[in-house]
């Protein structure tokens, strides 16, 4: 199966696309079975929420209801002009409102359940680093303890330096005056 990472605008794209040929198929070969757009929505919903990137997981669920309503024209019938081609997608809307429904929640628990992974993945990863940098600087102080106290330095230790208040102050160099800019008169 393809692992593509879709952004925000792209699973947008894709779903209202998809949803729109899949409508245009339908109508075409079961002459606009709303039970078939149906079961076609909640597949494209899952796919939209699997294939989203990371960054962009909660437009996934935001998306899936406007491309479910973007697809609905070839399919939703309706009779003379665009009132009532209007009316009839507004009907499609509301008769098939549980398709609608289902497909947002498939797509809504799918992006929960990967965030949820994303957020323990990086907790897992915080813990490691924290783990490492303890283990180092456990190395760090066996070197020194084997090698005796002051008696040589450990690669990667920094000296000690002396407090603050203790350092020599070196003299200030006195800084070149401001000098006025020499400018040359334009010719016109």
């Amino acid at each position: 199966m393809p692992n593509p990472r879709l952004t925000g605008l792209g699973c947008g794209l894709f779903c209202g696309a998809s949803m729109f040929a899949l409508a245009c198929l339908d109508q075409l070969l079961f002459g606009g079975s709303p039970a078939l757009y149906g079961v076609l929505f909640l597949l494209v919903s899952a796919l939209t929420a699997v294939w989203v990137r990371s960054g962009d997981l909660t437009s996934a669920p935001v998306v899936v209801p406007i491309a479910f309503a973007a697809g609905l024209p070839p399919i939703a019938g309706g009779e003379g002009g665009l009132g009532g081609h209007l009316m009839g997608l507004i009907t499609a809307l509301a008769v098939e409102a549980g398709w609608l429904y289902g497909g947002t929640l498939v797509a809504g628990l799918i992006v929960t359940v990967r965030k949820v992974r994303l957020m323990a993945r990086r907790a897992a990863e915080r813990e490691w680093e924290r783990e490492s940098v303890k283990d180092r600087g456990r190395d760090r102080e066996r070197a020194v303890r084997e090698r005796g106290q002051g008696q040589g330095r450990v690669p990667g230790a920094q000296a000690a330096r002396p407090p603050h208040d203790r350092r020599t102050v070196r003299p200030r160099s006195p800084r070149p005056s401001a000098q006025p800019r020499r400018t040359v008169p334009r010719s016109s």
